[in-house]
């Protein structure tokens, strides 16, 4: 019996934890943490169980064509070869003129996916298709993208190892990041104060020296609550703010706009801005690299001046204090009256972040999946931005990352071309800016030809029915396709309408490329070539491998160097100066010499069209929406129908709608949840463990009750993502409507929405 030891890391999720798996004979066994890798301290249930996922019984392992309507129940599976299947591929998608064409890719931060996301970006835009259906708006949009309209980048990373205060914000790294989870509980061990606002007590909410539970959606009031409470106490960074933000700008009160230099003189310059002098009583142009200390300290941030310009005296008052007075707003009665969290926890948490500067903070999809999420994610940047701890040590940094080439093609794609992306008229200042669009607006084109029709779909994992939120066009788009195809792992209830599905091998199966890992800077300069750690089962071959293969058929090997992963990957990490053979004879990864600087701001300004953190975005005001942080409730509000509020979260055992078919997972989860306070259940006569059924005006699904006293009364979390169940049980995603959405980023109210439970009797 022959038993090796390799090392990788798991690629099922965003956490990319190192491990050490355990193959004998050819066969996969175990998996375990891999101690000696920078995210190897831990793993969670789903990589420990990989053996059952590589052998999964009902896996994909071969090429299948429909000879069944897709209205039929059984699809009358045909098994094909690799070559008839994607010369059938490649003829659909010459077929269809680009707009016709559209792409799909499940998320890389919750799938093995991340592995060939690139590469699909790339296909996509070669064949100038104008669409590809990414998560973003409901996963990462909201912090790494979003936060560019305040710091020109997204939030990076806390600085575990420095940090004195950790804020997580709708986020549970130990459902969700584990060795996110591993650097808190360190960076708690030697000191640092934690603050955790879920409204659910899980995971590092239990250990934390404060847990605010907020009114699902109510995430922007309490931001402008606690920096209410910040600017009130002058417990701010002025010196930061007067230098390095845009806080000393100066705004009409007439219009709302930033002055400029042409307003105070015809030929002034109409890219700077203007702000007060207090040493001369005078409005003055104002740089975006202050020019020296003295002359930045005395830039006006409160207070109200009348500025004369060519055609005549303006009132303006500095951002800053539009934005205190904004925060004035919220005070903590008004913030416990919205937000459902006691006035002195607020007080509490505002005391807990002044005192134990540098703050850090991380908040991902439970601030995002909301249709106010634009405004929460601006109000807690704006809250931020106040400590002066952006990009310090401490504080959120942009740790140095390896460098590699960038191969996803961007750059191939003309305005004129994003300007045809779905959804793009409606929100240019979201994710359609980068071709990411929603479910809800490819099907309402595949449907209803709004604004163009689209007829060819090939998908790389997405199990849209479980994974998205429901829309008029739901149940209609996929089986009206004119031809879908879908690589996948087992099929799925998405799988069940395409006209083609091709067999994608697990990550275990495959090499994968992972070049940094995040969660500090030493983790963010090792770079891994993960093995392959066992041979793939039957045909099954990987998403990268199937894009490359197709790329030649469709005559695009030019750009896919010469249709050669390998001579891609080379490509890839030249700029690195590391090749393939060398990552590979280094199995657990090489550490870069990288060095990451701190307040990196101060030799290259912020990448804002100001050059400076803005609490006022002109961008957003140009475009019609509000420039500064503010409260919006959401659209859907509790009433005498659906009185309670329905809301979602991850547990450990299961990402999104994978995973319910292994068996060690399903015996630790085997029946979906609906976890609900026991006076709501006592008022309904629900027990602990009875069936209920949870409804909104979109329908209804079944759960298991289980009640959690840390939950507020009003509040009703369930599940998401269940569909090897009878009867669709469990699959909130179904009772969301996907027709609400942020203005900004089209992200949905799957953390927030009316509902109702009741008891369900035999």
């Amino acid at each position: 019996m022959a038993t090796e030891l390799r090392r990788g890391y798991c690629a099922l999720c965003i956490s990319r934890c190192g491990c050490i798996g355990t193959v004998v004979d050819g066969v996969l066994t175990r998996v375990d943490p891999d101690p000696d890798h920078p995210t190897g301290a831990a793993l969670c249930v789903k990589a420990k169980a990989a053996p059952e996922m590589v052998y999964a019984p009902d896996r994909i392992l071969y090429p299948q064509r429909r000879t069944r309507p897709k209205n039929a129940a059984d699809p009358g599976w045909e098994r094909i070869g690799w070559d008839q299947a994607l010369e059938l591929l490649a003829a659909k998608m010459r077929a269809a003129n680009p707009e016709a064409l559209a792409f799909a890719v499940a998320t890389p931060s919750g799938t093995a996916l991340a592995d060939s996301f690139a590469w699909l970006h790339r296909l996509a835009h070669a064949c100038h298709s104008p669409n590809l259906v990414f998560a973003t708006e409901n996963c990462n949009w909201h912090k790494d993208y979003a936060p560019a309209y305040t710091f020109g980048a997204g939030i990076g990373m806390p600085d575990y190892d420095h940090t004195g205060c950790i804020l997580l914000w709708g986020f549970n790294p130990a459902a969700t990041w584990l060795a996110q989870a591993s650097a808190v509980q360190r960076a708690k061990k030697r000191g640092a104060k934690l603050i955790v606002v879920d409204p659910r007590r899980a995971g590092l909410a239990n250990s934390a020296d404060l847990w605010l539970r907020p009114r699902p959606g109510s995430d922007g009031a309490l931001a402008l609550g606690l920096a209410h409470l910040l600017i009130e106490a002058e417990r701010y960074d002025r010196d930061f703010l007067a230098q390095w933000s845009d806080a000393p700008f100066l705004v009409a009160e007439d219009s709302g706009r930033l002055l400029n230099g042409a307003d105070l003189s015809p030929d002034g310059d109409p890219t700077q801005a203007v702000a007060w002098n207090e040493a001369t009583g005078m409005a003055r142009t104002c740089p975006a690299r202050p020019p020296n200390a003295g002359a930045r300290a005395r830039l006006a941030l409160r207070g109200r001046y009348l500025v004369a310009t060519p055609n005549g005296p303006v009132i303006c008052r500095p951002v800053f204090d539009r934005f205190a007075e904004r925060c004035a707003a919220w005070p903590p009665g008004r913030v416990a009256e919205v937000a459902g969290i006691p006035a002195d926890q607020v007080a509490r948490a505002a005391e807990l972040i002044a005192d134990n500067l540098p703050l850090s903070f991380f908040t991902w999809t439970g601030t995002c999946q909301h249709d106010n999420a634009t405004q929460s994610g601006r109000a807690i940047a704006a809250l931020y931005g106040l400590t002066g701890c952006l990009d310090a040590s401490g504080g959120n940094v942009w740790f140095s990352k390896p460098p590699l080439a960038e191969v996803m093609g961007f750059d191939w794609v003309s305005p004129e071309e994003r300007q045809r992306t779905l959804g793009y008229r409606e929100r240019p200042h979201g994710p359609p800016q980068k071709g990411w669009i929603t479910t809800r607006d490819l099907f309402r084109a595949i449907v209803a030809s709004e604004p163009y029709p689209v007829s060819c779909l090939f998908a790389c994992g997405g199990n849209f029915m479980q994974s998205k939120p429901n829309t008029r066009f739901n149940d209609a788009a996929l089986e009206q396709l004119d031809f879908f195809a879908l690589a996948e792992l087992v099929e799925t209830p998405a799988a069940r309408y395409a006209d083609l599905l091709l067999p994608v091998c697990t990550a275990w199966e495959r090499e994968g490329l992972q070049a940094g890992f995040q969660v500090s800077a030493a983790a963010e300069a090792h770079v891994q070539l993960r093995p392959a750690m066992v041979e793939a089962q039957g045909e099954s071959r990987s998403d990268t491998w199937i894009v490359f293969d197709l790329a030649k058929r469709l005559g695009l090997a030019e750009q896919f160097f010469g249709g050669d992963p390998e001579a891609a990957l080379a490509a890839q990490l030249a700029p690195s100066g590391l090749t393939p053979e060398r990552l590979r004879a280094a199995p657990g990864g090489i550490r870069l010499d990288l060095e990451t600087g701190y307040r990196k701001y101060q030799r290259d300004g912020f990448a804002t069209p100001s050059g400076r953190l803005e609490f006022h975005s002109e961008r957003l005001r140009d475009a019609g929406l509000d420039p500064m942080p503010d409260y919006i409730p959401s659209t859907e509000r509790p009433g005498a129908r659906f009185p309670l509020i329905l809301t979602t979260a991850k547990w450990p055992q299961y990402c999104h709608s994978q995973q319910r078919h292994l068996p060690f997972l399903r015996r630790r989860m085997p029946e979906p949840l609906v976890e609900l306070h026991p006076d709501t259940a006592w008022e309904r006569g629900i027990q602990e463990g009875d069936w209920v059924e949870v409804t909104t005006r979109m329908g209804r699904i079944r759960a298991r009750a289980r009640l959690d006293r840390q939950l507020a009364p009003e509040v009703v979390c369930a599940q998401y993502g269940w569909w090897q169940y009878p009867d669709g049980a469990g699959d909130a995603n179904r009772l969301i409507d996907g027709e609400c959405f942020d203005p900004v980023s089209g992200s949905n109210c799957l953390r927030d929405f009316p509902c109702q439970v009741a008891a369900i009797r035999p």
